[in-house]
């Protein structure tokens, strides 16, 4: 090779590595109590604040908060626990559970455990996640929001193997919790549709529909009543310390929900917020 062949190469060696991503900063699972796990580069960006709700002022949903209370306890404490899914209404407060369970229990069980958020996109990567976080010591949460898949979606596969069927199984530091509208993780019509087209019917949705399944913990959420949704509102009020009495309060919560279409905590604390701002008090 000649000295203008190599010096070609050379240009274009150093040219393909500028080009290159860099490489991924080593795990660092003590910087922050909260992270978002990335997958291209693969890494967790820490989170300096997590957008939660105290666990008391979520109201309507006491079975719930104490199953999984209970079972994130038990995690903590290094006994056996089950991966849940919080699946149901919108807006009655599953993700705000969990990132509120989270925090009761570092607090309770004086336990320094990270809570790791996947968005629903990255799911395939989970596998890759879960990889990273076996062998560290430090007891990790894993919250996905608003899971789902659609017809083509092969994504579920990527889940249910590390939910149950996988060689390596779950790491002992790992749980994962998932948020969902959908009780089966895929719409009505798509069950519908494959059961009344498929040859054997049962078969063509079993591998779909199992996957919820290989959650121990199914937890319901449904609409709320309207004692339900004043106690959110005056819950609400009351930690706040806004100036408004009951009476006040209640005719505007009424007013929102009507206007709303619906009574459920997210419609609660927009109902605050807006309340909040006319009397001039600062965003919480």
């Amino acid at each position: 090779m000649d000295d203008r062949a190599f010096a070609l190469l050379t240009r274009l060696t150093e040219a393909l590595e500028r080009l290159a991503p860099p490489p991924a900063p080593p795990l660092d699972l003590a910087g922050a109590g909260a992270f978002v796990w990335h997958p291209s580069p693969a890494h967790l960006s820490p989170v300096a604040h997590v957008s939660r709700v105290e666990i008391g002022l979520l109201k309507g949903v006491e079975r719930q908060k104490a199953i999984l209370l209970e079972n994130t306890l038990r995690f903590a404490g290094g006994l056996a626990s089950n991966n849940a899914m919080l699946w149901g209404a919108r807006g009655m407060g599953k993700s705000s559970l969990v990132k509120a369970v989270h925090a009761e229990v570092c607090v309770r069980a004086r336990a320094s455990m990270a809570l790791i958020e996947i968005h629903r996109e990255d799911i395939r990567s989970l596998p890759e996640l879960l990889n990273l976080l076996r062998g560290q010591t430090r007891r990790c949460l894993i919250l996905c929001d608003d899971l789902s898949f659609e017809k083509e979606d092969a994504d579920y596969k990527a889940l249910k193997s590390v939910l149950d069927g996988g060689i390596e199984g779950r790491p002992d530091n790992v749980l994962f919790y998932a948020t969902s509208n959908r009780r089966h993780l895929m719409p009505r019509d798509m069950i519908e549709n494959e059961r009344s087209t498929a040859i054997n019917p049962n078969e063509a949705i079993e591998e779909k529909v199992s996957l919820s399944d290989r959650f121990g913990i199914w937890l319901g959420f449904h609409n709320c009543d309207q004692d339900t949704y004043f106690a959110m509102v005056e819950g609400y009020a009351v930690s706040m310390n806004l100036p408004i009495s009951v009476e006040d309060l209640r005719a505007k919560a009424v007013e929102w929900s009507v206007t709303r279409g619906a009574r459920s905590g997210r419609v609660a604390w927009q109902c605050i917020q807006d309340i909040s701002g006319q009397l001039g008090t600062k965003a919480a």
